[in-house]
């Protein structure tokens, strides 16, 4: 209870009353130190400056003025301080008057203060005409308790200081979680919409690819129609598959589910060859596995290269070439003859910097980018060029 006295809490809503509470503690033992000094000393003898009831009543009245302490504690003080040279009973008030100005005033200040408060020892002795002790008796006494009230008041002071810094470090420490937070939950939204975009555009594709196909062709015989229905459904299917397992392990918190990589990139091409799109694929690879991360991000470029591919290209062609090893870092080339309508016709975007509207390759520059790689595109001759390159570390 004492520290919390001392040390109080700024966001409480009882902050009030608890000062209050204090202040009147603070009386309370300012006058129980005045009676205690009046009983001891020789207020009561003949050759006292005041009367004893005049003595008491100074210290009463200073006491009474503590309730000021906390809007003018260097004011209270300095007018207490002259008391002390007339009233034993005003030396309670005046001591807690050096403690308030010790929790708010500087040091230096202090030493001031606290030098005139033993000062007028001296100057009650002088005015005493028959004291009963040595005035190094006074003096001595009334160093000890001045250095008291001021160490107490300097130790609460820096209490005070560390518990304020502490609460602020707490509350910027909470922030800075809260944050990290958001930033983690930013994140994780951004990677859940590049894989949606991935598996949703991908499959689209191939979808129209086909229903496409069906519009072009004039008459289309029963079992072709039976073909192209069944491949335009199993599309649908495995998109709302993949769907499913990127937002069903968002939601349960579940583990995320096997991701493809470099080695299910022919299955991915024979599906595009399926849906009737011409690809010259070539691998030049090592079969030792890459990193996760790097198998994945490879995947999600070709995939979203074939993609852009087929949705711009002047023809459902395209040419995917594969270069790189352990240390060497890894090579995606794609090409597709260039149509008026590509989202990234002249004028050709520099390295890094997406094209407007294309949505596509600003997911394949982000990917790269978070991989630590590079990725260029853009228009040359004939044909669209992209080309990223994935650094590859040795495995240890």
């Amino acid at each position: 209870m004492l520290f919390a006295l001392l040390v109080p809490d700024s966001g409480d809503r009882r902050a009030r009353a608890r000062d209050r509470l204090a202040d009147g503690i603070a009386i309370v033992l300012a006058l129980i130190y005045g009676a205690v000094m009046v009983v001891l000393g020789d207020a009561g003898d003949p050759g006292a400056f005041l009367p004893w009831q005049a003595d008491v009543a100074t210290g009463v009245a200073a006491a009474g003025a503590l309730v000021v302490r906390r809007r003018h504690p260097a004011g209270l003080t300095l007018a207490l301080l002259p008391l002390g040279a007339i009233s034993v009973m005003a030396t309670g008030p005046i001591l807690i008057a050096l403690f308030t100005a010790a929790i708010r005033l500087r040091p230096l200040p202090l030493l001031a203060l606290g030098a005139v408060n033993v000062a007028t020892a001296g100057v009650y002795f002088l005015l005493h005409s028959a004291p009963a002790f040595d005035i190094w008796v006074d003096f001595a006494l009334r160093t000890v308790v001045t250095v008291a009230a001021l160490g107490w008041g300097l130790f609460t002071q820096a209490y005070r200081r560390l518990t304020a810094s502490l609460r602020e470090q707490a509350a910027r420490l909470e922030a800075e979680q809260q944050l990290r937070s958001e930033q983690a939950k930013l994140t994780e939204r951004a990677r859940i919409a590049r894989e949606m975009h991935d598996v949703i555009a991908h499959r689209m594709s191939l979808i129209s690819l086909h229903a496409g196909a069906l519009e072009v062709r004039g008459t289309v015989s029963p079992s072709e129609l039976s073909i192209a229905a069944g491949a335009i459904r199993t599309g649908a299917h495995e998109a709302l598959e993949e769907l499913r397992a990127v937002v069903g392990a968002t939601r349960a918190r579940l583990p995320e589910p096997p991701q493809p990589g470099l080695d299910d990139l022919p299955d991915l091409v024979a599906r595009v060859q399926e849906a009737g799109m011409m690809i010259d694929f070539a691998s030049a690879v090592p079969p030792e596995a890459p990193p996760v991360v790097l198998g994945r991000t490879a995947y999600r470029i070709v995939q979203e290269g074939l993609t852009n591919a087929r949705k711009h290209g002047s023809g459902p062609a395209a040419s995917v070439r594969l270069l790189g090893a352990a240390g060497r870092g890894l090579r995606i080339t794609i090409t597709n003859p260039l149509s008026g309508t590509h989202e990234a016709q002249a004028p050709a975007p520099a390295p890094q910097t997406p094209a407007p509207g294309g949505l596509g390759l600003v997911g394949i520059t982000e990917r790269v980018a978070l991989a630590g790689g590079t990725v260029r595109y853009g228009a040359h001759h004939d044909e669209f060029r992209l080309e990223a390159e994935l650094p590859w570390p040795h495995q240890s």
